[in-house]
């Protein structure tokens, strides 16, 4: 259990600084190249700011889970784990069908 929630957040503290990086940085190289083959130059900073926004959203969700069930050690605090990537995952298709031309994968 204790290995598990380390790892969870590990993941969640990876997707927040991804999703900084992205947000912040504009760092698109961070992202697969299918998924940015369709966005437009000037179009870059819009997608990298609402795909970091999803992965930060993604990395919330297991942050959030994790400290919640290391300091509570409730089952409640999952409940923020499938928010999150729910969350985070609508985002990514608002992201890939304004600025990838509708694509989830080209």
């Amino acid at each position: 259990m204790l290995i598990g929630l380390i790892v969870l957040l590990g993941v969640g503290i990876l997707f927040f600084v991804f999703g900084w990086l992205l947000r912040k940085k504009q760092r698109i190289d961070l992202v697969n190249a299918w998924h940015t083959r369709h966005v437009q130059k000037e179009d870059v900073p819009a997608y990298t700011k609402l795909m970091g926004l999803s992965l930060i959203a993604i990395g919330a969700g297991c942050l959030v889970t994790g400290i919640v069930a290391c300091l509570l050690e409730e089952s409640l605090g999952w409940l923020a784990l499938p928010v999150g990537f729910f969350v985070g995952f609508a985002l990514i298709r608002k992201a890939q069908k304004k600025y990838n031309g509708g694509k989830m994968i080209s």
